[in-house]
């Protein structure tokens, strides 16, 4: 019997026919196995069984009294999973279906952002994949949290089968002749402004939606205390309190918050808004989102560290023309109109994208704790915090 020993994790491959012929055998194998690496955690990998009867799934089912926990099989075939279905082992084993392969070599890219790329696949359907390290777990968990959005009123895109593009994860879903928000102001610049203000509208309406407390959505500001707490080996305690303080003064909320609503994550379909990039969906404050767009709008186009193609890559078009949505979503999203007055609201809301910077560099391995600590958070959002500036939350 074929196995792979990495780190704390022992795969222990099932191979062609498992019956009541050879299901003593390969007990007393996975037995041995278990014995030999004590302490280990076994994975089951299925990808090569051809079938499975009653004596074999008792094997499985031994392994799982033994370990008093259940027990992951994974790469199962659609055959295969049937019979774990039908006998009822789908509810005592953890059985991961097989997933279909696809390749994205030669399909459009439409979009980019940070936990993945977005391709077209044909008129119908699209799939976002996965950057590689992120776990299937990760990807189930956005997909329903994408068919939950669905069923209390988010536009999002409807999501169906989870696949594996190489070594990476995707999710294919149903949007015709679609196009992200980006991919229409790169096509046509001249359709910034128009573009903008239905993105703005469309976020003030998601903004009027509160989170049902049964959709397991996150409090955006435990996601951000998290954050912190992962901070205090090279933050001071002072440092800490002044971030946690700058949580506390905004108000809870149960709103319903995208996460990362941007021109890259928005679809407009037949003049449709939908979203297709739930994975920091969360609810709490409507600045959580509006700090979000800064970040995307402000401090994008003007990053130091990024080379222009970079810069155009992350934003998805001309970085010149992100001052123009930043004043045309910001004017739309709070019924001003002066350069004056979206001004004074940027530098309300600068610290917490600030705080967003440092969140968003950390989280996705862009930065370092040590250079989070230094050149965002001290250099950037401490001066901020100390001369006083108010976070706009009259809205």
């Amino acid at each position: 019997m074929k196995t792979e020993k990495k780190e704390n994790v022992i795969t222990i491959y099932l191979e062609g026919r498992i019956d009541s012929t050879n299901a003593p055998d390969i007990d007393n194998e996975i037995m041995d196995t278990l014995s030999q690496n004590e302490g280990a955690v076994p994975v089951f990998d299925a990808s090569d069984l051809e079938y499975i009867s009653s004596a074999g799934l008792r094997v499985l089912m031994k392994v799982r009294k033994t370990l008093e926990q259940p027990v992951d099989v994974v790469e199962v075939s659609s055959e295969i999973y049937d019979i774990f279905e039908t006998t009822g082992f789908t509810d005592l084993l953890n059985v991961e279906k097989k997933l279909k392969e696809i390749s994205v070599d030669g399909l459009e890219l439409i979009g980019a952002g940070g936990y993945g790329s977005v391709y077209r696949i044909d008129d119908e359907t699209i799939v976002k994949v996965y950057h590689e390290g992120v776990s299937r777990d990760f990807v189930e968990s956005e997909k329903e949290s994408s068919k939950d959005a669905f069923k209390f009123g988010i536009p999002t895109a409807i999501s169906f089968n989870t696949v594996k593009v190489g070594s990476q994860y995707g999710v294919i879903y149903e949007l015709f002749n679609a196009k992200t928000m980006a991919q229409l102001i790169t096509d046509d610049p001249s359709r910034l402004q128009e573009l903008g203000v239905k993105m703005a509208l469309k976020l003030k309406e998601l903004h009027q939606i509160e989170v049902p407390a049964d959709k397991g959505f996150a409090d955006r500001k435990d996601i951000l205390r998290d954050f912190i707490s992962q901070l205090a080996g090279v933050l001071t305690a002072d440092e800490i309190g002044k971030m946690n303080a700058l949580l506390d003064s905004i108000p809870d909320r149960n709103t319903f918050l995208h996460g990362d609503y941007n021109s890259k994550n928005i679809m407009l379909q037949d003049d449709e808004i939908l979203l297709i990039d739930l994975g920091d969906a969360a609810y709490g404050h409507p600045i959580f989102d509006v700090a979000m767009l800064m970040l995307a709008y402000v401090v994008l186009p003007n990053s130091q560290v990024l080379d222009e193609a970079s810069r155009r890559h992350l934003l998805g078009f001309d970085p010149e023309l992100a001052p123009k949505m930043w004043g045309t979503m910001c004017g739309t999203y709070f019924g001003v109109q002066s350069p004056e007055e979206i001004e004074a609201i940027t530098k309300q809301i600068m610290p917490l994208m600030f705080f967003y910077v440092a969140f968003q560099g950390f989280t996705t391995g862009r930065s370092t704790p040590e250079v989070t600590a230094q050149h965002i958070i001290r250099e950037k959002l401490m001066p901020l915090l100390d001369a006083g500036v108010q976070l706009k939350l009259d809205f």
